[in-house]
């Protein structure tokens, strides 16, 4: 299926790893590039990698890290100078691994990542003010804020030191926070401005 030669047990535990990171990763992925499409591409393209390289991951160890990380990457790598650039996987690979990794009923789940976030995590104009963060910040945002890593395993999925994760995490709520209160101001009767401390316990409870 994938021409490669992989034991049955092995793909196993692969899926079985992976489908419960299925919604975080498109969720962060298209808060990453602010596109539907595009979020598909980045997700397909992270489990192909995944994947391929599954043989070095050490089994025990943080898999929501490591896929993440791969993630990070593979938008750093190659969505980040242009979000319009498709994979260079060609399609018969690509459709197989929807086929392979994408079930009806995770699919499913994913098909309105928006819906997935909002009745989870935030209000809309908390997902448009991230969206409007640069990308370093955003990136440690949606990892801290939406999927709740901690600074350790952020700087281990960035490959930067702590204190930088620290500083982009401060300087990026800092901004979202002015972003939503000029939201605020700008609008009336938009939702009063959140209070991050307050949004993260809210998402603990959700």
């Amino acid at each position: 299926m994938f021409g490669l030669s992989r034991s049955n047990q092995s793909r196993a535990q692969f899926e079985a790893l992976l489908s419960p990171w299925l919604d975080p990763l498109y969720a962060s992925a298209l808060r990453l590039t602010r596109n539907e499409r595009n979020a598909e591409d980045l997700v397909q393209d992270t489990v192909m990698r995944a994947w391929r390289f599954f043989d070095k991951f050490q089994k025990g160890t943080n898999f929501r890290a490591w896929i993440f990380k791969i993630l990070t990457n593979t938008f750093i790598n190659s969505y980040r100078r242009n979000t319009r650039e498709r994979s260079l996987q060609d399609e018969s690979e690509r459709q197989s691994v929807e086929a392979s990794f994408f079930s009806a009923d995770l699919t499913e789940q994913t098909q309105n990542p928006e819906d997935f976030l909002l009745q989870r995590v935030m209000s809309e104009d908390v997902l448009k003010a991230i969206d409007s963060l640069s990308i370093d910040f955003r990136m440690v945002v949606i990892l801290a804020d939406l999927q709740e890593f901690s600074y350790k395993e952020i700087a281990e999925i960035l490959d930067v030191p702590v204190g930088t994760v620290m500083s982009r995490l401060f300087r990026g709520r800092k901004q979202l926070q002015k972003l939503l209160i000029a939201r605020e101001e700008e609008v009336p009767n938009a939702a009063a401005t959140i209070d991050l401390n307050a949004f993260r316990e809210r998402k603990k409870l959700a």
